[in-house]
């Protein structure tokens, strides 16, 4: 009994470990040029997005955001990371940081 639930502790970390490394793989390099307060948007040069299939090593772009709240966390200039998604009204940024 003891050595079901080790294996079934052991196999969800290891699910857990792969969902929290895949999460960071979806996070993309970038450096904010512009922040449109009002308009909810933010211009990005950023390396490639996977997981929108965009491959290109240096593309500038603008991008709304999912909570206006995120542009207040970043200023012109600043190295960040990100996710972003495909949605209805385009592409939106979903999460943004500072770089380490």
């Amino acid at each position: 009994m003891k050595n079901t639930k080790l294996a079934a502790t052991t196999l969800a970390l290891s699910l857990f470990a792969s969902l929290a490394a895949s999460a960071q793989d979806a996070m993309v390099k970038g450096e904010v040029k512009k922040i449109d307060q009002t308009a909810g948007k933010i211009t990005l040069n950023h390396g490639p997005i996977k997981n929108l299939d965009m491959t290109d090593e240096n593309m500038t772009m603008v991008f709304r955001v999912q909570d206006p709240a995120m542009l207040k966390q970043v200023k012109v200039g600043e190295k960040v990371q990100f996710a972003a998604e495909r949605g209805n009204s385009g592409i939106t940024i979903t999460k943004i940081e500072k770089s380490k």
